[in-house]
């Protein structure tokens, strides 16, 4: 098929989750329905099974998943995850109790490879469990596990959202009736306004930031030097190019947010998304069917181990148990669902626009940045650190 063909059907089946993710407010997985959708129609015949290899969207990922990794080094500031260090704590420790339940008891029931399958997509998201497909691909694993990060993946958000819904609207109901809503909200903007009073090391013209080809070729160096560095300290590039992130936006020498500036995160996602969907769409209805016992299991003793983990961190930070629960659970689905729920919860809890504003204030830093440490650091360092061991 022609690569223009095969990548507006492949797109096609992803827009049209997008928009039943938009009508349904996040609680249907835009992934599951894009998934799903493509797998049947390739098992029915509609489209043929190696549309997605015809799109050359893979080819896409093999080039900006580096760049993509150093684009999401620069979505939160250091300083805002400094000052998040309890959501970092929660949600680091949610992910390592869950991957070792994982480990104690999927691997002997299933085996290794199965083990390194799941961890990785369900400590986080679609960039995880990329790495993880491509590895495992790479390592030459049966149908039936190459699958299984797809399915986690699909499957993760259905428990998960609405556990951290019920948890946020009793941390948000309760923090709006004891009147510390406002105090914290001050304190919030204050620390705010005084963060970004201070000047960074390098200040890039506006004229540069504002360039979107300056901005790709900016990303482009930041990939091309973590790729460069792992080859003699043998560090997974994914990793490298995190820390680059993360290192040159304290700097100043990219700005936040730098692919989305170079107006090239929509192309670099699908190819993302066409490296989970391919061996989906090329798998047989029995290696799904295979996979879908330990994908269960997988779900439901990560799930255990996530808020297991999350609850005993949240505890001996004496922090507030709902919020620390929601924090822990953002691994399951990450950015943007946990920005969506929580918008909605102050939404539905506060009672006028100023109440939503102090709300939001006061919990969406830390379901960002927790969200942030699980989907987009804590879980792609596990899933190249376990694909490695392969």
């Amino acid at each position: 098929m022609e690569a223009i063909f095969a990548a507006a059907i492949v797109l096609a089946f992803i827009a049209v989750g997008e928009l039943v993710s938009i009508w349904s407010k996040a609680r249907v997985p835009s992934l599951l329905v894009a998934m799903l959708g493509i797998f049947i129609f390739a098992k029915i015949g509609i489209v043929p099974d190696s549309v997605v290899d015809d799109s050359m969207l893979v080819q896409i990922y093999t080039i900006l998943v580096a760049p993509l990794l150093f684009h999401m080094g620069t979505l939160i500031p250091l300083r805002v995850m400094l000052k998040q260090w309890r959501s970092v704590i929660i949600a680091v420790s949610g992910m390592i109790v869950a991957v070792l339940l994982i480990l104690a008891v999927v691997a002997p029931l299933f085996g290794f490879e199965t083990f390194v399958a799941g961890s990785g997509p369900l400590a986080g998201g679609i960039v995880a469990t990329g790495l993880t497909t491509e590895g495992l691909t790479a390592h030459g694993a049966a149908s039936a596990i190459i699958v299984l990060p797809a399915l986690v993946l699909m499957l993760q958000s259905l428990p998960s959202m609405p556990m951290t819904n019920f948890f946020l609207r009793r941390y948000a109901t309760k923090l709006r009736d004891s009147g510390e809503l406002h105090e914290l909200a001050q304190a919030h903007q204050e620390e705010e306004e005084e963060a970004a009073a201070k000047k960074k090391l390098v200040t890039l013209p506006q004229f540069l930031v504002d360039n979107q080809l300056f901005m790709l070729f900016l990303i482009l160096v930041g990939g091309s030097l973590a790729t460069l560095i792992e080859i003699p300290t043998h560090i997974p590039s994914s990793i490298v190019a995190l820390i680059l992130g993360i290192l040159a936006t304290w700097l100043g020498l990219s700005p936040d947010k730098a692919m989305e500036r170079s107006n090239s995160f929509g192309v670099a996602m699908s190819g993302v998304i066409a490296i989970v969907m391919a061996p989906l769409v090329a798998a047989s209805v029995q290696d799904v069917i295979n996979a879908f016992v330990p994908t269960v299991t997988i779900l439901i003793v990560g799930g255990i181990g996530i808020i297991g983990g999350g609850y005993i961190a949240t505890k001996l930070l004496k922090w507030k148990a709902p919020l620390g629960m929601s924090v822990a659970l953002t691994a399951m689905y990450g950015f943007p669902a946990d920005y969506l729920l929580t918008n909605e919860v102050a939404r539905s809890i506060a009672r006028d626009d100023d109440e939503k504003e102090a709300l939001l204030n006061v919990m969406l830093p830390p379901m960002l940045v927790g969200g942030f440490t699980s989907v987009s650091a804590g879980s792609v360092v596990i899933a190249s650190v376990l694909v490695s061991l392969l």
